[in-house]
Formats: C-alpha cells, structure tokens, sequence
C-alpha cells in the first residue's frame, strides 16, 4: 500500500492515539476547570483501535504512541499495549501519562510489550503542582517514575512546559533529578493552543535560552546519534552522564519535517495539531466499510494537509482558535 505522504513530500510513520479526553488532573494549559467528556458510546473501542493503527500500519506507520486525556485512567491499558506490540510494522511503542497511576500499571506495561513512557512533570515542588494542576498527587508521580525505570521502560522521559514568571527558575533543579534518576528531561515550549485564552508569547521560554543555561553548569553537545526528524533537538552531557532534549515547538517550529498524526479519542484523524480539520474515521468502520476504503481516507486526509500550523502562530504572534482543547486531541 501507499505510504502516508503529503504535497510536501513529507511521509507520515507516527501515529498519536488518544485513548480517552479524560484526565485526573487539571493542568491550567492543557484542559479548563470543567472539562465536558465525550460520550462513552462515541469513545473508540479497543478493538476498533487495533483495526485502525492495523490499516495505518498497513500505509507506513512505524511508530505509536497511545495517550489521552490521561490514558491510564482507562480500564485495562495493558491489554491494548499487548494487541498493538503484536501488529506487524509497529517498530516503536510508547505511551505518554501523568505519571499518577503509573507506579501500579508500569510493570504490567512493559510486560505486554510497551518500550518507553514519557511522564509529564512541570515541577518539582509540592506546593506549586498543586497550582499548576489543582491537584495533590506530586509524591504519586514520583513513584510512578521510579516504578518505570524499575520496570525497564527506557528511557523514561520527562516533559516539562515551562512558563515564564511561574516555574521557569526549575529547569536547572530538573536537570540535575534527571541526572541523578536516569530520566531523560525533555523542556517543551508553551504551546499556542489557546486553552483558557492564557496564551501569549511572551510567557514562552524559548529552547535557545534553555540550552544556554544547562550548558553552563552542564557541558552539551548535539547527540550525534539523535533522529533528526525526532520533535525533540537531542543534547547529551559532557560528562556522559545522560542526554537532555529540546522541543522548540514555537520558536523554531518542524513543521516542514513532522511526520505525525493524530488519532483522537473518538474515532478522528488530525493531520496537524494546529488545524481543525478532521477526518472521521469511526463512522466508516462502525459502518463496516473496507480497511481498503479507511485506508484511503487517511491518503486523502494526508494530501491535504497544509504546511504547518506553528509556521502561522510564528508569523502571527499569535494562537490559532481551535475547536478543541489539548486533553481532546491527544498529546
């Protein structure tokens, strides 16, 4: 079959599948205070899930990533985990969390074949998690962290949001736990996503600033060995003591090299972050049309993907509207 590839000449092998829109916090930039849940009948099942990254597979895609919402909050993730490891073409599995349910489930995980776990954690103070996600569960995460690296999901990533004013003086402090715990902390810039209307520009803690501050009490150096088509920018220590990542998602935007799309929880396929256009897949499959007809659904999705969302938020200064908030996207 006919590999996922745009106008640009961009070939899509990574898939993002939201399981669930919902989530046991509430981060501030990723969902509002009362979230409104999609209906349980619109969710996708699990075995609706296998056909689908089935039939992507089938059309090039090498790599998946199930998140939410939070995903864990799901019943049963293991099962799915155990259904997708086994598809033919899937190279690399991984699964993005909060972390708070992951000290129970991070065994289970790697034993039905999960390959790594990034863990979201934008603190690490008690006090001020509880601000950023109305929630009191920072010693959760923790041991959630500790459980993955004990249960062998490496490298156990660590994605941090820093906003300027709020928790910008952490990233040496996360550094230096990464270093000492084995993790992998990986600094995201915010976003434009317009969730709440708190986005601008000048809250935004820019990559190039990040990496002047780290390599000043840290040595870096550009992994050579990092995939450059990766969202992340790779840094390894000096020392040799680990690596350190870099996600410009604002200020220097990948769109001309993204090879990802979305599949969201109820049964959509996003070819952009940033672009509400969307392709219904459930409907079709719930109706019993072809994997052959699905699978041209997402050619056609693919063909008419634009440029790149981030390219217009850089040139306008300013976030795009979209319909949906992030915890209904998928991470």
């Amino acid at each position: 079959m006919s590999p996922l590839e745009d106008r640009y000449g961009r070939v899509h092998d990574d898939l993002r599948v939201s399981i669930t829109d919902r989530c046991n916090l509430r981060c501030a930039y990723c969902m509002p205070v009362e979230p409104e849940w999609f209906p349980r009948a619109e969710i996708l099942r699990y075995e609706e899930i296998l056909e689908l990254v089935r039939i992507a597979a089938a059309h090039g895609v090498r790599k998946v990533r199930v998140t939410g919402g939070e995903p864990l909050v799901r019943r049963d993730v293991p099962s799915l985990i155990r259904m997708l490891a086994t598809l033919p073409g899937i190279a690399d599995l991984s699964l993005t969390t909060n972390g708070l349910l992951l000290d129970g489930a991070a065994a289970a995980l790697a034993a039905a074949g999960l390959r790594r776990v990034n863990v979201s954690l934008d603190t690490l103070r008690p006090d001020r998690f509880r601000e950023l996600t109305r929630r009191d569960a920072f010693a959760r995460v923790l041991r959630g962290l500790d459980a993955a690296v004990a249960a062998g999901l490496a490298p156990v990533k660590v994605n941090t949001v820093l906003l300027r004013g709020v928790n910008d003086d952490e990233a040496e402090p996360l550094v230096e736990r990464a270093r000492d715990r084995g993790w992998e902390v990986r600094f995201i810039e915010y976003m434009p996503l317009e969730n709440g209307g708190g986005w601008d520009l000048s809250r935004v803690v820019a990559g190039d600033e990040l990496r002047r501050r780290i390599g000043r009490r840290w040595p870096i150096e550009p992994d050579p060995g990092a995939d450059p088509r990766a969202p992340a920018t790779r840094y390894r220590f000096r020392d040799g003591r680990g690596w350190v990542g870099f996600i410009d998602s604002v200020t220097r935007p990948f769109c001309l090299d993204c090879g990802r799309l979305r599949l969201t929880a109820d049964g959509k396929l996003r070819v952009c972050l940033y672009d509400d256009r969307e392709t219904d897949l459930k409907t079709p499959l719930r109706a019993g049309v072809s994997a052959a007809e699905i699978g041209r659904l997402m050619e056609r999705a693919v063909r008419g993907k634009g440029p790149g969302g981030a390219l217009e938020i850089l040139e306008r200064r300013a976030p795009l509207p979209l319909a949906r908030t992030m915890h209904q996207i998928g991470g």
